[in-house]
């Protein structure tokens, strides 16, 4: 089993010792005699040499053999602050990919002792949280709030604000309402038609968040009629997008999608642009493909509010409007529990046409074409194109964005080409604080940074977003409530800066690539600790990772194993599971 070997001979070990511990105790002690010299004062205790550990154990990675098409060859804790990335391929973004919140990096220890390789269910490390971070876990009241306290031991700035609180609510009103009434200091994405009010009111303040995102209508080909191409593509043409993103998007920073990816991410808007809204031309497709007369679905979705999606019942609504005016198909809504609705999505068990986005990770084209549409990517649309995914592998590759920009361009035009999604709207959106509160960011990323927020001089932040966290073992999680719950008391090697996209170090004090960039060495920094005590080392980083890349991992659990980012952004796991028929 993987990882068993460095355990294993741990463990043996200990048992020699144990057992010459007993050997010993039974043994009649002697008594020394009078002209027996006292015994010398035994020198102190040393500290155990530090066991490097390298994964994978024996051998590396089969680069580019199947059914492996992740990224990563090997890694290695070369001596307690060191650890070295070795990579199939060169890899531009490698800093801004282990930036995000995903590949956090736990103390060993703890996920021993918090994973039960044994079961699939109930891991105490999703609602258990030991991390590195300004804030440390106080309580989790489910259904009601997360309470964080500052984290006195942190190796940096400390938090601002001793408690920071976490609550919740899928209504954009009931958020204005309480930051109105004083009850929080700070709200995530203002309703659209609220952000005048918010203006007008000397006791808040505004602040805008740029559109890094995309919502889309999602199909799965594995489920007839989506398996038929001319289908999605009449869908394609058959929706107005520029009437969605006009009545039911903020003005400011909205705009209609020619691309799956914003135009403000290098190479996001090469090749062709999107259909134009054709419904005549959609209806022809739809006949050709067997349904004049349209058919009978489902529009599945989740009430969450997101930047990428404002209002998402009444957009549900309208989509739903347009595709019986349009094409004759007579859809029945059909709203999803948050989390279960992720889960379905991830898994390729999402059967009718569905509603869902992505918020910009980190700046790069990867973050968004790679996690939805690459090789490593979940089966929520079904089976992979290879046309899409060999360009997406070569554009990955590049050293730079002029170099990559005819992969990218190859790749657009292939999404276009299979539509495995239509895109929507990059929406603009807002966060709203309190006009005392000092620090207050509205992140490009979605990932605001608590503690360097001051709530005037009370002793709580008490931030306010669209729902509660699903689970705080974000390696296994997707949504941003969790990420953003997360990143307050965990930390990756890199970080990315306040209010901006750009990585720099975090837990690591520098990562510097080889010449090709397939080779990055991480030099951690010297001082941290956990928030249990204990202090951070290379096998934390190296055991944080392998948990994540290798699928048969026996630590490999969290709360539904299904550690999505992984492959997503790195390309495959190691010893994948078979492919599901």
């Amino acid at each position: 089993m993987p990882g068993t070997p460095w355990r294993a001979r741990l463990a043996a070990l200990g048992a020699t010792a144990a057992i010459l511990v007993a050997a010993c105790g039974s043994a009649a002690t002697p008594t020394p005699s009078p002209a027996t010299p006292a015994p010398e004062t035994p020198p102190p205790a040393t500290e155990a040499p530090f066991e490097a550990l390298v994964y994978p154990e024996t051998g590396e990675a089969p680069c580019g053999v199947e059914p492996y098409t992740g990224s990563f060859k090997k890694i290695t804790a070369v001596d307690a602050k060191t650890v070295v990335f070795e990579l199939c391929g060169p890899d531009v973004a490698f800093l801004s990919r282990i930036a995000f919140s995903s590949f956090a990096i736990n103390d060993t220890a703890w996920l021993e002792e918090k994973i039960d390789p044994n079961t699939t269910e109930n891991q105490a490390i999703v609602s258990e949280v030991n991390g590195t971070g300004p804030y440390k876990l106080k309580e989790w009241k489910r259904g009601s709030e997360l309470v964080l306290e500052a984290f006195d031991g942190y190796w940096g700035d400390k938090a601002l604000t001793p408690t920071a609180v976490m609550r919740w609510s899928s209504e954009a009103s009931q958020r204005l309402t309480e930051l109105q009434a004083g009850t929080v200091d700070g709200i995530d994405n203002v309703g659209p038609t609220d952000f005048s009010t918010v203006e007008a009111d000397p006791n808040l303040a505004l602040k805008e968040r740029e559109g890094l995102n995309i919502f889309y209508v999602g199909f799965n080909n594995a489920f007839a009629p989506f398996d038929n191409e001319k289908v999605r593509q009449a869908i394609a043409q058959a929706i107005d997008r520029e009437r969605i993103v006009k009545n039911f998007y903020p003005p400011a920073g909205s705009e209609v999608a020619q691309y799956f990816t914003p135009c403000s991410i290098p190479n996001g808007c090469v090749g062709d642009p999107w259909y134009a809204f054709d419904p005549a031309a959609a209806k022809a497709l739809l006949a050709e493909a067997g349904f004049p007369d349209g058919f009978k679905t489902k529009i599945q979705y989740r009430d969450v509010v997101r930047g990428y999606l404002p209002d998402p019942n009444v957009v549900a609504q309208d989509i739903q409007a347009q595709l019986k005016q349009n094409l004759n198909i007579e859809a029945e809504i059909e709203v999803q529990e948050s989390g279960t609705f992720l889960d379905n999505a991830d898994a390729g068990n999402l059967d009718g046409i569905y509603l869902l986005g992505w918020g910009a990770d980190y700046p790069d084209i990867t973050n968004f074409l790679d996690f939805h549409f690459g090789a490593g990517a979940s089966p929520q649309f079904g089976a992979k194109f290879d046309d899409i995914t060999s360009a997406l592998t070569e554009g990955a590759a590049g050293t730079s964005d002029a170099a990559r920009e005819p992969a990218y361009v190859k790749a657009n035009n292939a999404v276009k080409l299979h539509v495995p999604m239509v895109p929507i709207a990059h929406g603009g959106s807002a966060v709203a604080y309190r006009s005392d509160v000092e620090g207050g960011q509205a992140s490009p990323l979605g990932n605001e940074n608590l503690s360097v927020m001051k709530p005037g001089d009370r002793s709580q932040f008490v931030w306010m977003q669209n729902a509660e966290p699903i689970g705080l073992y974000c390696a296994d999680e997707t949504d941003g409530e969790s990420l953003r719950a997360c990143e307050q008391m965990l930390e990756s090697l890199y970080a990315y800066e306040i209010d901006g996209t750009a990585a720099i170090p975090a837990l690591a004090e520098k990562c510097e690539p080889n010449t090709e960039l397939t080779t990055w060495t991480c030099t951690l920094r010297e001082g941290v600790t956990f928030h249990n005590g204990a202090t951070l080392d290379a096998n934390d980083v190296v055991l944080s990772y392998a948990v994540q890349w290798d699928a048969a991992h026996p630590l490999h659990k969290g709360r539904d194993g299904s550690f999505t980012y992984f492959p997503g952004l790195f390309g495959g796991f190691l010893n994948p599971p078979p492919a599901a028929e």
